[in-house]
Order: C-alpha cells, then structure tokens, then sequence
C-alpha cells in the first residue's frame, strides 16, 4: 500500500463501526466511511465531542451536525495550501490520501530536465494541479463541474501560485480530450481521476468498470513522443489496481504498477484503504 503519511495539518485518528474520527488543522471531525468495517473501541475521547459529525439518513444522503467548525478553514500540505469546507455529501474538498500521489508527481517532475506540460482531467479543487505547478509543469485542469474549477484556484490563489502557468477549464472530459486530439496538442504527463459512476451532458450514464478502458484509449491520443508518465486513480469498490495495471500496459506499454493508496492510522498503527492508484511510465 502506498500510505500519505507525511502530513502535518492532517491525521486520521480512529476508525471503526463505519466511520472515521479525523483531525483537519485544529478540527476534528467524525464522517461515513465504507472501508472501515472493523467494530474495535473507539477508546479516543474525540469520539465523544468532535467539532463536527456528518450523519447519514435512513433515507439516503445525510447532514452535518456542527459544534465550533467555522464556514472555512486552511490547512497545508507543504507549499500547497487549502481551504476546507464541510460539504454535501460528508466531504471537506480534499481526498488526504492522495497526498502520497502528490509526492510522486512531484519528484517525476522536478528530476525531469526538460519542461513538462500536464493534462489534469476531474481535477476537482486541485491537490495534484498544485503539486505538478509547485514543482514546474505547466498544467492544463479540467472539471466539468464548474463550481470545483473555481475552488482549485481559489486554492491556488491561497498558495500563492497565481503566476503559476495554469489553464483552468470547466468542460466535459472526454469532450476536451477529442478537441485536443484534433488541434494537436499533447502533453508529456496526464493524470485522471474519474468517478465511478455519472452522468454526461446529454445524460449519458458513466460507470468506471465499463468505460475506463475506451476513455484511456482515447486519452492515449493526447499523449507527447516522449511521455513522462500517467497517473489514474479509482475509488470503485471492486476494480483491482491489478485491472488499472492491465489497462495501462495493454494500451501504452511501458510499465505500470498499481497498489492501494492509505492512510495511517494513530490509534492501531494499521492503515485505512482508500482507493487505488496505477502509475505508468515508459
């Protein structure tokens, strides 16, 4: 498993009975998560008083129960700098576990000597935007959802990156990506993370297991003579990171290796699965 265990604004304290108890900066919030199937003690006395708590309903989705959390908050991972909301479905607009890719994109680019242009597609507020501009890519983020675009730049206007070379995009993916292929323009590194499951502009149903293979093939297209790599994240229960390796390699390939991505846990010293990611190289 590779674990995003260099945090400092950020821990995950406890896990247990299908939730997490986790500290973002000075607040502690307790969240729904499906991994966590295990019903050992919850012994921390964060259990008992957190700053917020998201509830799920009987009847689907859920809410927030908030004690002392403000609107928005910040907290800092390295150079890069986010803002932390308390959101719709239990989530703050950041995914902690993906810190670990940001590391990796970041020694990719910085010991490439050479520049790198980067294509982000559902790019969301921006955490491997940052990463890739920190270290000297110029990066091409891309989200269809246009309210997600403007969190990232926000994010990136709070880390001080405003001068960073950043086109900022609200499109559909796969529809940016064809226009690309037909202007031309390629990029030496890309980086997806695709939901599991949605819907296109026209209605159009997406489910990951059934389009990723089509959708890496057309990204393929986009790709420079000389790639440095290609990043692909999944959160769909069930898609092994051994399929992601399968896909990558078989269309691209070069060499892939794929694993769970975690987080450490204080209190057991184990770590918590959240996801899967699949790292290609040349």
């Amino acid at each position: 498993m590779w674990l995003a265990d260099k945090w400092v604004d950020y821990e995950l304290i406890d896990c247990s009975g299908g939730e997490k108890l986790e500290r973002w900066g000075r607040y502690t919030l307790v969240r729904p998560d499906p991994q966590s199937i295990w019903m050992t003690p919850r012994e921390h006395p964060g259990w008992q008083n957190p700053d917020a708590h998201y509830e799920r309903s009987q009847s689907g989705g859920g809410r927030w129960f908030k004690r002392g959390t403000p609107e928005s908050w910040r907290i800092s991972y390295g150079e890069l700098t986010f803002n932390i909301r308390l959101m719709n479905f239990k989530h703050t607009g950041l995914f902690p576990e993906q810190a670990v890719n940001w590391q990796y994109i970041s020694e990719k680019i910085s010991s490439c000597r050479r520049s790198v242009s980067l294509l982000n597609l559902f790019a969301y507020t921006g955490g491997a935007t940052l990463a890739a501009a920190a270290a000297g890519a110029s990066v091409c983020h891309v989200d269809a959802a246009r309210g997600m675009v403007g969190r990232a730049k926000e994010n990136a206007d709070i880390s001080g990156f405003e001068d960073k070379p950043v086109r900022w995009i609200v499109d559909d993916c796969a529809k940016f990506v064809e226009r690309e292929i037909r202007r031309g323009r390629k990029y030496d590194a890309l980086i997806m993370d695709p939901p599991s499951y949605g819907r296109g502009p026209s209605g159009e149903v997406w489910k990951l297991e059934d389009g990723l293979y089509d959708f890496v093939k057309l990204c393929a297209g986009v790709l420079s003579d000389e790639p440095l790599f290609v990043l692909i994240n999944s959160y769909t229960t069930g898609l092994s990171p051994s399929s992601l390796t399968y896909i990558t390699q078989s269309l691209l390939g070069g060499h892939a290796s794929s694993d769970e991505i975690g987080l450490p846990v204080t209190s057991s010293g184990l770590a918590l699965p959240c996801g899967a990611s699949c790292r290609w190289e040349p």
